[in-house]
């Protein structure tokens, strides 16, 4: 109260301000190292994800050959890993409510690791479809706790950076499959997959729980801990906490939220951001073009192994450039740019397959097609990938997280399993208008984003859920 507004001696202050700016920096970098760590712990998870996805297309020749198994066997063994998925998906949220995000992370990768070595050890049908079923159940709950647990642990300045390194793991996990899939077996392939499960399982032991998931089950000495660690040892986190505990404090208060309680007024606004994104993520057709990558480039006259991992390459690249913008260009400008890519990408595509069906400038064809396809992944790997993950962990408010979260994630994994599987029914109605429909799809997602979905990027997560949902 007693010092001037406004100091006549210019040196005092700057010297000061720069004292206060070292401080700052070094306070910044105790805790990034703890945040980094913790991050890369939990993607992990992200990266078993991905290996698990990738696992089948580059060993369905040789298992079948090995183990004789039928197309239809086959088949079943690389569908069941999205009903496992979904089995995933609806107890995610519940059980990262009751286990905490670190035992809910262990639970999902002593999952992956049975399943990896039930396939491992397969000599039949029945066995790989069981490791397979283990394997989806893990990816399912990996695909909710991951982007959550980052987003509950993040300062708001990194928090959409990191939340994306969970989309660039998956995709790394998916590309690393396709490539030394084509060196290795398939048994020592799931080897592999034991890998990440090992380095996750060992890394929980040094990473602080979620301080907001500490906080609303009541433990306040821990979760003042592990926001210390998080935050550096010498960092003042009073601000944080009081605003974290005081936002407890009001959920506390709120009855209990089940599953239909979740199209309350108070909350359906967040419901629909977060189950929206995700409809528009998957149904604009990823998965039918992931699942079928090497039939569409050999449809067009192109090398199906030069361009998986043309494209495999490309969504890692695009994915990680991602990570440097999405806290400065925020999540609103990537899902737009994403989207209008999305539909110039499908048109392109479509316009291909509609000059072969007609038999018109055939020698444009190739040059097309995977023109078409290849903007169609780095657009999706622009923001439609990773940015729908990154905003489902930040809306919704903490006591409807688990149910809210499971129905996004379970409504993501059915959007997976119907686009995979009415792919080719769509392709042989047309293989144009296939395109033609997902570029509608995409087009709408763009008018979703923009009437409906908020900029979260710069926000804490309490004053993010305090504006969406009243």
């Amino acid at each position: 109260m007693k010092e001037p507004l406004i100091r006549k001696n210019n040196d005092y202050p700057v010297a000061t301000a720069s004292v206060e700016e070292d401080g700052l920096q070094q306070g910044r970098s105790e805790s990034l190292w703890m945040v980094y760590l913790s991050t890369f712990v939990a993607v992990c998870g992200s990266y078993v994800f991905g290996s698990c996805a990738g696992y089948s297309s580059p060993t369905q020749d040789a298992i079948r050959e090995d183990l004789s198994l039928s197309l239809a066997e086959y088949s079943m063994f690389g569908s069941i890993l999205t009903f496992g998925a979904m089995i995933g998906a609806i107890t995610s949220g519940s059980l990262a409510d009751l286990l905490g995000r670190k035992g809910v992370m262990r639970l999902s990768s002593a999952f992956c690791a049975a399943g990896w070595i039930a396939i491992y050890f397969a000599e039949g049908a029945v066995a790989l479809d069981i490791g397979r079923l283990a394997n989806g159940y893990g990816m399912g709950v990996f695909s909710y706790v991951v982007p959550v647990f980052i987003s509950e642990i993040a300062p708001k300045n990194l928090r959409g950076a990191l939340a994306t390194l969970n989309q660039v793991m998956i995709c790394g996990g998916v590309s690393v499959s396709f490539i030394i899939g084509t060196f290795l077996t398939w048994r020592a392939l799931a080897l592999t997959g034991l890998i990440p499960c090992g380095i996750l399982l060992i890394g929980l032991f040094f990473i602080p729980e979620s301080p907001r998931w500490l906080a609303k089950r009541g433990h306040e000495k821990e979760f003042e801990v592990a926001l210390q660690k998080l935050r550096g040892k010498d960092a003042n986190i009073a601000e944080e906490a009081a605003e974290i505990m005081e936002y407890i404090e009001t959920l506390d208060r709120l009855p209990k939220v089940k599953m239909l309680d979740l199209f309350n007024r108070r909350y359906l606004r967040s419901v629909i951001i977060g189950v929206g994104l995700m409809v528009a993520q998957q149904f604009g057709g990823i998965n039918g073009v992931c699942f079928y990558l090497s039939n569409i480039f050999q449809s067009a006259g192109f090398s199906p192994s030069v361009g998986t991992i043309t494209y495999a390459i490309l969504q890692v690249v695009v994915t990680l450039l991602i990570t440097q913008v999405i806290d400065r260009a925020g999540r609103k400008p990537l899902l737009l740019a994403s989207g209008s890519g999305l539909v110039l990408a499908c048109l392109i595509t479509g316009l291909s397959f509609y000059l072969k069906v007609n038999e018109l400038a055939l020698d444009y064809v190739p040059v097309m097609a995977v023109t078409g396809i290849l903007l169609y992944i780095g657009s999706f790997s622009a923001g439609m990938g990773a940015v729908p993950w990154v905003i489902m962990s930040e809306i919704f408010p903490i006591n409807i997280k688990g149910a809210a979260g499971g129905l996004a994630t379970l409504v993501n994994w059915f959007g997976a399993w119907a686009v995979s599987y009415t792919f080719n029914f769509l392709m042989s109605w047309s293989s144009y208008g296939t395109f033609l429909v997902y570029a509608g799809i995409n087009a709408l997602a763009i008018v979703f984003v923009i009437m409906v979905v908020p900029e979260t990027k710069g926000r804490t997560l309490e004053q993010i859920q305090a504006a969406i949902n009243g």
